[in-house]
C-alpha cells in the first residue's frame, strides 16, 4: 500500500474548504488549482495573464519541491482560463518553464474564477520515475 503525504502551503483555506496544495501518494503527485495569489492575498499581476502564469508556475514549483519532485517530473497540466483570447500570453508563460519537459497540456475557457482578478487556474500531475 502507497503512503499519502498532504502538502500545505498553509492557506488558511485549506482547512476551511478541507483540500490541500498538494497530494502524494507513491510516485504521483497532484497539485490543486493553483492561482496568482501571494501570501499576503493579493493577485499577482493583474490583468496580466502572462505573469500570473508565471507566479502560477513558481508556486507549483515550490509544492512539488515539498513533495520531493521538480517541474521535470511533470506529465500533465492542465490550464483554466477566463479570456481564451490571451492562450499565446498564457502558452508562452508555459513553455518558458515547460520547453524542453513537453508534458501533456490542457487549456480550457472557464466562464469565472473564484475572483474577477484571477486569469488563470493551473493544476498540475506529476510522475517522479523511479
Amino acid at each position: 500500500m502507497n503512503n499519502r503525504i498532504n502538502i500545505s502551503s498553509g492557506a488558511k483555506w485549506e482547512d476551511i474548504i478541507g483540500y490541500s496544495r498538494a497530494v502524494r501518494v507513491g510516485n504521483i503527485i497532484e497539485v490543486s488549482g493553483t492561482t496568482a495569489v501571494d501570501e499576503e492575498g493579493k493577485t499577482v499581476g493583474l490583468n496580466d495573464p502572462y505573469e500570473q502564469t508565471k507566479y502560477i508556475f513558481t508556486k507549483i514549483e515550490k509544492a512539488l519541491a515539498s513533495a520531493g519532485a521538480s517541474l521535470k517530473d511533470v506529465v500533465r497540466t492542465r490550464m483554466f482560463v477566463t479570456d481564451i483570447s490571451k492562450w499565446e500570453e498564457i502558452g508562452k508563460a508555459h513553455g518558458e518553464f515547460f520547453h524542453e519537459i513537453k508534458p501533456a497540456a490542457s487549456m480550457i475557457e472557464v466562464k469565472g474564477l473564484i475572483s474577477p482578478d484571477l486569469l488563470v487556474e493551473i493544476e498540475v500531475t506529476a510522475i517522479i520515475s523511479s
